[in-house]
């Protein structure tokens, strides 16, 4: 890759671009920003109507905000939208009343241990309003009346996604995949976004050398996924080896994260340039909590995506609040990671032929033979837990990879533990592999796995 500094700064610049746009799941902002892509690279841009079912989903209405605020008894506003789109809770209904400062305490939401940013917070499958602020403002309020208004609307609509698609000379594909609803946060999100539009337009240049095709989504968070696989069914057959695309332009080393698979040709070819690369790094086993991998890897799809990122999601203080900025990500380490991700490409190009040659290397996976309970899946992707209440409605924090044994969150435990179960349960793994991957304990995985056979998501392989 030729010019380096240039390069970084291209990406740099898009990101300053896209960086005010209020962006959700749904809506306007979203729509703008795939406008904006679509100027650089051609993508098809696709609409699917609110209420369609995709898999155990449902498309939601689309949510658009004009403008959100709080004024203070004396008549000041503390808190406007307009100024930081991040001060509103996404998806929140509309409101317009004043109310006393205990009733406005139950719609604020903080970060206690990042007191002075704001935080990214989400109620998409939960009807709720609310603001966020910086917990140091939080504790100067005031007792009073507020006004507070909340100038929003949800309703029927559609959910917008772009694809880039690219035909090499045979079908066989490789998926890159990378986010777009995020709001004004740089580095969850647009950093992916502006490393795939990168890669898009390194592929063009290579017009007809390519032996595989292929595809690159721009998509929202978990809900596109599931859409596009929902509505794709037929191509997934085509895909070979594929990468989510995030958190690309900190500071910190890259971190891979391997397909559930664990060994396939994608694993060992990122562990390979890697290697080869002045990059500090690490390799971490699967974990079914992050990005869209959870879906693209889930039994009854089971693509070998792995997730390619410098610091990892959730493990950097800034991650989900306002000071994940445009002082957070700058252009070097955006084209150092674009660097390897083209160094994948060109090496998943040059074995092809030698993978034509020898024919595939892909086993029969074997049945457990343990006596433990082993289990089999009864949706494809993830279920949408929070419809059946098992699972919490306010999105904003991840769940960390690993939270075994010890742990006094009972509640946070048990979601683990429905994630682990579910993306290992695909009749070859056995509930004390599961327990020895994801260290929870084997009776917290028997009450989990007896409540999923109760909701008809998984059952029990006899």
């Amino acid at each position: 890759m030729e010019n380096t500094s240039k390069i970084g700064n291209e990406m740099y610049n898009l990101i300053e671009n896209l960086y005010p746009i209020c962006r959700s799941i749904t809506g306007n902002g979203t729509r703008e920003t795939l406008q904006i892509i679509s100027k650089i690279i051609p993508i098809q841009i696709h609409e699917v109507s609110s209420g369609t079912s995709v898999f155990d989903w449902t498309i939601p209405n689309e949510w658009n905000i004009k403008d959100a605020y709080i004024k203070s008894p004396t008549g000041e506003k503390i808190i406007d939208f307009k100024k930081s789109n991040l001060h509103i809770l996404y998806y929140s209904l509309p409101i317009n009343k004043k109310i006393t400062l205990n009733e406005l305490k139950e719609h604020i939401f903080t970060q206690p241990d990042r007191p002075k940013d704001i935080p990214y917070r989400t109620s998409y499958y939960s009807e709720k309003w609310g603001f966020c602020m910086s917990h140091e403002q939080f504790l100067k309020l005031e007792d009073g009346d507020y006004e507070v208004v909340i100038d929003s609307e949800l309703k029927s609509g559609s959910l917008s996604y772009g694809e880039y698609y690219f035909k090499g000379n045979s079908d066989e594909e490789i998926l890159l995949s990378c986010y777009i609803c995020h709001p004004s946060l740089c580095n969850d999100s647009l950093s992916g976004v502006v490393t795939a539009v990168e890669l898009a337009k390194f592929i063009e240049e290579l017009k007809q050398k390519t032996n595989y095709s292929y595809r690159i989504l721009f998509i929202p968070e978990t809900i596109g996924s599931i859409t596009w696989l929902s509505r794709n069914q037929e191509k997934i057959k085509n895909i070979k080896h594929g990468l989510v695309i995030t958190c690309t332009g900190d500071k910190g080393k890259i971190n891979y994260k391997k397909t559930r698979n664990g060994n396939s040709e994608i694993d060992k070819i990122v562990i390979d340039v890697l290697e080869n690369s002045n990059e500090d790094f690490s390799v971490l086993d699967y974990f079914p909590f992050g990005s869209d991998e959870r879906q693209y890897c889930y039994p009854g799809i089971n693509l070998n995506m792995g997730c390619l990122t410098r610091t990892v999601f959730g493990d950097f203080p800034e991650y989900h609040t306002s000071a994940d900025n445009l002082t957070y990500v700058s252009p070097l380490p955006l084209a150092n990671t674009l660097k390897i991700y083209i160094r994948i490409i060109e090496k998943l190009e040059e074995n092809y032929a030698k993978f034509q040659l020898n024919g595939s290397t892909t086993k029969k996976i074997k049945k457990s033979l343990s006596v433990d309970p082993v289990f089999v899946n009864l949706v494809k992707c993830e279920p949408q837990l929070g419809k059946r209440n098992l699972y919490h409605d306010l999105g904003g924090p991840k769940l960390k990879p690993f939270h075994g044994r010890g742990s006094k969150d009972t509640t946070k435990i048990k979601e683990k533990a429905m994630m682990w179960i579910l993306a290992y349960s695909d009749g070859t793994n056995s509930l004390k592999d599961i327990e020895v991957k994801s260290n929870i304990d084997f009776e917290t995985l028997i009450q989990i796995s007896n409540l999923l056979c109760d909701h008809k998501l998984i059952k029990e392989l006899k």
